[in-house]
């Protein structure tokens, strides 16, 4: 059955298949992670403004600066981790496009590819994870300072 190229044709397409789902994954953590950085500068932008004018919480805003910094920095690493998986996932799909049409010569390249660019999806999960943490905490110590200040 190997032996009929209809079925080897179609052999191939659905092996190239596989890394088409993980750029489509990819894809969307690369759309999410674009709208959480924006949203940071828009904040970190904001926290700017505020700070240059003379304000008597201008050491918490210097802490949220910084924090806010930190987190935009773990998004444009995890977007740069995304970049890189997609251009794996896209690679693996034209690996296996030429590994057939070489006559199946290239042996692992297509596999290394793929686990290449699962290992940049990994890392990527583990830096938006630090920065998800990160927003929460801040949002929590900016609480607690508005919480104080209306107390107060």
């Amino acid at each position: 059955m190997l032996s009929n190229p209809t079925y080897v044709h179609y052999a191939i397409l659905t092996a190239m298949l596989a890394p088409a789902f993980f750029l489509t994954a990819t894809a969307g953590l690369l759309a999410s992670a674009n709208t959480r950085l924006a949203r940071v500068v828009d904040r970190l932008r904001a926290l700017i403004v505020a700070w240059e004018e003379e304000a008597p919480d201008r050491s918490e805003r210097d802490e949220q600066i910084t924090r806010h910094r930190l987190r935009a920095h773990l998004v444009l690493r995890a977007c740069q981790m995304l970049y890189a998986a997609l251009a794996s996932f896209v690679g693996t799909s034209l690996t296996l496009a030429m590994d057939a049409f070489l006559g199946f010569r290239l042996g692992v390249v297509p596999t290394l590819l793929a686990v290449v660019g699962v290992l940049f999806l990994l890392a990527a999960s583990f830096s938006l994870w630090r920065e998800v943490s990160l927003a929460v905490r801040s949002f929590d110590d900016e609480l607690d300072q508005e919480l104080a200040r209306k107390r107060s």
